[in-house]
């Protein structure tokens, strides 16, 4: 089959077309920005690639077109169609479809599927579960919305067998972990992109709102929660986190599949220490001690869903946790950039503010209550750009000594919603218009042995770089 992917160099959908061309499939595509590292991923796996969405491309004749999320019928300001191919598939007639679909009908199709789900923390749990199933010798195919370090891709097809057969119905069936994505499929179909995966194995890590865009309240999320588990076949298992009354409510609209549960203290896998050294409990008795590199009471909550989802494909704690031990995380999730007169610059992808409070009260238990915490940020999301959650932030930010918000993009007064935190001279909070005034703000206030996190779901300007380069040129 030749598919031609609209929107190919997103993460997902760039996931997507390397599974498909490991299916042996002829892949093309074509998006707005094509450039590295993702356009030199595809290029080697033989995936030629178009910049731009010109109609001209129906000439490729592709047997199916697979629609990504960023397509759109939107009209620039001459009243042009702002994707123009998208108008000539519609107007040709010719056979499209959408990304998760597509992943649904020709991979995922016959394999055990493990879903992680939830607000937060999608992505590193995903990646912790594939990494306990790869150490337990089962080979299992996955689709990360980040890079696991120790995989060194965000997808890969896996084995066509299970190497090491489970129990149940299809115990035989080749294993396949998945981010399983609340947002919206397509402009065609307003169903969260998981609803298509039909997991056996379904992870709900937590719960909160988000993406204001596209759903009006909590109550709005919690449906598609419930849709997700109405996929879940009676010899699958929910995992669900205990600590989330969200989630409590999205069980109690139905469920028909045993559920495991982990975090609250009454649950059936439970932590006894701290986030970086702790015992596993299941329903009270000690099975495995995790120790390991990463902090935060949020990664230890990552650590117990990913251990509860192994313990139903037959992987003993006590494998998980000894795989856990070596698992690196995946880039943009703390990760160090660099250290210059003592002062270290983080990149993390924290972006919604209880992620945000997360990220930066594990990076104090690691550091401790001396060491100072400066937290950059940039409201970059549709949710964070739209003001709906700009009053948590002071809450958010808790735990950093000093914060610096850019500003650019935002319609709402970001210093009005730090005042709390106090923004004029001598405060904790900073805003600036632009990454140069941001990077000057930051250089001129920190000082040796300071912890600097720079938080954004974008490149943020490439302020990590320009923070290193800005702080080695300081006296």
């Amino acid at each position: 089959m030749h598919i031609h992917i609209l929107g190919i160099c997103g993460t997902f959908m760039g996931g997507l077309a390397a599974l498909a061309r490991a299916a042996g499939h002829r892949v093309t595509g074509c998006d707005a920005g094509v450039y590295p590292p993702m356009s030199d991923q595809l290029r080697a796996l033989g995936i030629d690639l178009i910049e731009g969405y010109s109609a001209d491309q129906l000439a490729l004749q592709p047997d199916l077109y697979v629609i990504g999320n960023v397509v759109s019928r939107a009209r620039l300001a001459d009243g042009s169609p702002k994707f123009p191919l998208m108008e000539a598939i519609l107007d040709s007639g010719a056979a499209y479809t959408s990304g998760p679909q597509w992943l649904s009908e020709h991979i995922l199709q016959g394999r055990h599927v493990l879903a992680v789900a939830g607000t937060h923390g999608k992505t590193t749990t995903t990646s912790m579960l594939a990494w306990i199933l790869e150490c337990a010798g089962q080979e299992p195919g996955f689709l990360v919305g980040g890079v696991p370090l120790n995989f060194g891709v965000s997808a890969r097809l896996g084995a066509a067998r299970r190497p090491q057969p489970g129990a149940g119905p299809k115990g035989e069936a080749p294993l396949f972990v998945i981010e399983a994505d609340e947002y919206d499929t397509a402009f065609f179909d307003k169903r969260s992109k998981f609803v298509h995966y039909r997991p056996r194995t379904a992870v709900l890590n937590n719960l909160e709102f988000d993406h204001a865009d596209i759903f009006d309240d909590l109550a709005a999320i919690e449906r598609q929660f419930h849709h997700l588990v109405r996929t879940v076949p009676p010899s699958g298992c929910v995992v669900a986190n205990g600590l989330e009354e969200s989630l409590t409510r999205v069980l109690h609209q139905g469920c028909w599949s045993p559920v495991l549960t982990f975090g609250a203290a009454v649950s059936d896998f439970t932590a006894q220490g701290e986030p970086h050294d702790f015992a596993v409990l299941q329903q009270g008795h000690k099975v495995a001690q995790v120790q390991w590199a990463l902090g935060g009471v949020h990664n230890q909550l990552n650590a117990l869903a990913a251990i509860a989802a192994a313990h139903h494909v037959g992987v003993a704690p006590q494998d998980a946790a000894q795989a856990l031990a070596r698992f690196e995380n995946v880039r943009r999730r703390m990760e160090r950039r660099g250290m210059v007169r003592g002062i270290t610059v983080y990149d993390d992808f924290a972006h919604h503010p209880t992620a945000m409070r997360t990220t930066l009260d594990g990076l104090r238990r690691q550091v401790g209550s001396s060491a100072r915490i400066l937290a950059v940020f940039e409201p970059r999301s549709n949710t964070m750009k739209l003001g709906t959650m700009k009053a948590q932030l002071p809450w958010a930010l808790e735990s950093a000594d000093l914060a610096f918000c850019h500003t650019a993009g935002l319609d709402w007064d970001a210093a009005a919603a730090l005042a709390p935190l106090g923004t004029s001279p001598g405060g904790r909070a900073q805003t600036a218009p632009n990454v140069e005034h941001l990077v000057a703000q930051v250089v001129q206030a920190a000082q040796a042995g300071d912890h600097i996190v720079c938080m954004s779901n974008g490149a943020f300007g490439g302020v990590h770089e320009r923070l290193l380069q800005a702080l080695g040129k300081a006296h």
